[in-house]
C-alpha cells in the first residue's frame, strides 16, 4: 500500500496534495511550522521539524511510508539534504517537486549573487530604498547596511524587534499581481530589489513589476542540492508514486 509523505509549504505542494486526495492516495502533508496560519490541505497534515536526518529516518520507519515527495521551497535547502540523505538511509524512493527558476527577459535588470551575504554586498554605498522580498528568516545580514530604508513584506507579523533600524513592513499573502507590485513599489518610491530565484508564478509579479519601472533586482541563486529525482508538474510526481524506477536521478 503508498503512504506518501509529502514535504510541503509552496503552492505545488497543495496542488499535489489535491492530487493525491483525489486519487485516495494516503498521504501526509508535512508543515515545517513558519507560518502561522497555514493553509489549510484535503490530507492529513503535520507541523514542525523532524529531528535531523535520524529523526525523519525514524519517522519514515514508524509510519510506513512508502514514498517521500520534497515540495519544499527552493531556499528550503537543509530539509531537502536532510530528505535525501534519510530517504537512503531508509530506502524510502524520493522525488523533488521542483519549480523551474526565473529567467531574465528583455527589459529584466537582474544581478545574479550566489547567497545573501553577496547580496548584501551588491547594494550601494549610498542610501537606498530597497524591497527585501526575501521572508523573515534572512534579515540579520541585511543590518549591516544600516543606511537603506527597508521594506519588508512577510506573511505573518514578526515576533521582536527587528534587527534593521530602518524598516517597514507590510502582511500580505501571494499570489500577487504585478499592478498590485507596481503600486506598492511606486508608493515607497523602491529603488533596489532584493529576492531569491524562487521560480513559480505566484511570486514573480516583483520581477514583472520591476521591469516595467525599471528597477534592478539583486537575485539570489538557488543553494546546490545532492542529486535526486525531480517531476516538475503533478503528473509526473504521480508517474513517479506509479512507478518510481521511471524517474532517474
Amino acid at each position: 500500500m503508498t503512504r506518501v509523505l509529502l514535504l510541503g509549504g509552496t503552492t505545488e505542494a497543495s496542488q499535489l496534495a489535491r492530487a493525491l486526495a483525489s486519487a485516495g492516495i494516503d498521504a501526509v502533508f508535512s508543515y515545517a511550522g513558519r507560518t502561522e496560519a497555514p493553509v489549510a490541505q484535503p490530507v492529513p497534515t503535520r507541523v514542525g521539524g523532524f529531528g535531523g536526518v535520524a529523526g525523519l529516518v525514524r519517522y519514515l520507519r514508524d509510519e510506513g511510508v512508502t514514498h517521500v515527495v520534497d515540495a519544499t521551497h527552493p531556499f528550503a535547502a537543509r530539509m531537502s539534504r536532510n530528505a535525501v540523505e534519510a530517504c537512503d538511509a531508509a530506502g524510502v524512493p524520493l522525488c523533488g517537486f521542483e519549480r523551474p527558476p526565473w529567467e531574465p527577459g528583455r527589459g529584466d535588470d537582474w544581478r545574479s549573487v550566489p547567497d545573501v551575504a553577496a547580496a548584501v554586498a551588491a547594494l550601494p554605498d549610498t542610501p537606498a530604498r530597497v524591497f527585501l522580498a526575501i521572508g523573515r528568516q534572512n534579515l540579520e545580514p541585511f543590518a549591516a547596511r544600516p543606511q537603506h530604508r527597508y521594506l519588508l513584506r512577510l506573511v505573518d507579523p514578526p515576533e521582536g524587534v527587528l534587527p534593521l533600524p530602518d524598516a517597514e513592513i507590510v502582511i500580505a499573502r501571494g499570489p500577487f499581481t504585478e499592478t498590485g507590485d507596481a503600486a506598492l513599489l511606486s508608493a515607497h518610491g523602491i529603488e533596489f530589489i532584493v529576492a531569491k530565484n524562487a521560480g513559480g508564478t505566484g511570486a514573480r509579479a516583483k520581477l514583472d513589476a520591476a521591469r516595467t519601472l525599471g528597477l534592478p533586482v539583486i537575485l539570489i541563486d538557488r543553494p546546490a542540492l545532492p542529486p535526486r529525482r525531480i517531476a516538475r508538474s503533478v503528473e509526473e510526481v504521480m508517474a513517479f508514486l506509479a512507478h518510481p524506477a521511471d524517474l532517474g536521478v
